[in-house]
C-alpha cells in the first residue's frame, strides 16, 4: 500500500496487543470490524489456527498482514541448538509467504544460558541470518531486523541499536530490512542519523510508548500518547527515509491485556487518528 500525500497513515494490529483475550480469529473479526486494514500475528497464535486457514481468512477479510512475529533466536548452548533455531527460522518463512507478509520480524536472541560471551553471541546471529538469508530470497520475504533496547541484551536481543541492525544489512545485503520499535529506539542519540541512513529499508514501523514510572521493562508498555515517546517525530524520521506503510501498535501491556479487546482498539483508533 502507497500513502498518497496528505493521506490518514494506515493502522495495523499487532495480535500481541490483545493477546490474553483475543485468538487469531478474534483479531481478523476485531480488525474488520474496528475497519483497521492491517493485522500482524505472531507464530503462537498463527499456529494455533493453522497456516492456511489463517492466510484465507485474513485474505478473506481483506487485511494486509505488514509482518509475522517472530524469526530469529539465533544463540545457543551447543550447534544441535543453532540447528533446531535455523530450522525453525526456515518454517517461519514459509509461513510468512503463505500470509504474503510485509516482512518476517526478526527478534535475534540473547545470550545463551550460562554465556558472557556477548561478541560470540553476535556472530551467531549473523551466521543464523547467513544461514536463512538464500531461503528468504527465495520466497520473496524480507527479513526484518530488530533491534531491541539493551535493557534486553542478555535475554531476547543482542541486536541493541538501529545502527547495528544497519551494519548487518551493509554487510549481508538483499533480503534485509529494519523493524524500527519506538519503544526500543526512541532513546539512541543516533537515532535522526541512523534513520536517514535507514533509508530504502524500514519494512516495518511499531507504535506504543514508554511510560514514567514504567513498572515493567517488558510488559508495561504505554498506550500511544500515554508517555514520554515522540512517535509523531519518528514516524516523520522513517518518511523522510522512504517509508510510506502501515504504523502497526504493538502493546505488550498487563494492564490493557485486561481492557475488553474492542475497548483496546477503539482507543488505538482514536490515538492514531489524532496522530496521523
Amino acid at each position: 500500500m502507497n500513502i498518497p500525500h496528505g493521506a490518514t497513515i494506515p493502522l495495523s494490529l499487532n495480535t500481541v496487543t490483545v493477546k490474553e483475550r483475543w485468538g487469531l480469529a478474534d483479531c481478523i473479526e476485531g480488525c474488520a470490524r474496528h475497519a483497521i486494514p492491517g493485522i500482524s500475528p505472531w507464530r503462537d497464535v498463527l499456529h494455533a489456527m493453522g497456516v492456511q486457514a489463517a492466510a484465507r481468512r485474513i485474505r478473506d477479510a481483506g487485511l494486509v498482514v505488514t509482518g509475522l512475529c517472530r524469526g530469529g533466536m539465533f544463540p545457543a548452548a551447543d550447534p544441535a541448538g543453532r540447528a533446531a533455531a535455523i530450522e525453525d527460522n526456515l518454517r517461519a518463512i514459509d509461513e510468512a509467504h503463505a500470509l504474503n507478509a510485509r516482512c518476517l520480524v526478526m527478534v535475534c536472541g540473547g545470550l545463551p544460558p550460562g554465556s558472557k560471551d556477548l561478541p560470540g553471541a553476535r556472530a551467531m546471529v549473523r551466521e543464523g541470518i547467513e544461514a536463512i538469508l538464500p531461503a528468504a530470497r527465495a520466497a520473496g520475504v524480507t527479513l526484518a531486523l530488530e533491534p531491541l533496547h539493551p535493557m534486553t541484551c542478555a535475554d531476547r536481543s543482542v541486536l541493541s541499536t538501529l545502527g547495528q541492525a544497519l551494519d548487518l544489512c551493509d554487510r549481508l545485503g538483499l533480503g534485509l530490512g529494519v523493524a524500527v520499535d519506538v519503544y526500543h529506539v526512541w532513546w539512541d542519540p543516533d537515532l535522526e542519523q541512523q534513520m536517514r541512513r535507514a533509508e530504502g529499508r524500514i519494512a516495518a514501523f511499531h507504535a506504543c510508548d514508554w511510560l514514567v514510572p514504567t513498572t515493567d521493562l517488558v510488559f508495561d508498555r504505554g498506550m500511544p500518547g500515554d508517555g514520554v515517546i515522540d512517535i509523531a517525530a519518528i514516524r516523520r524520521m522513517a518518511e523522510a527515509a522512504g517509508y510510506n506503510g502501515f504504523t502497526e501498535v504493538e502493546l505488550l501491556s498487563r494492564r490493557w491485556w485486561g481492557e475488553e479487546p474492542d475497548h483496546v482498539l477503539a482507543v488505538i483508533k482514536e490515538r492514531h487518528a489524532k496522530s496521523s
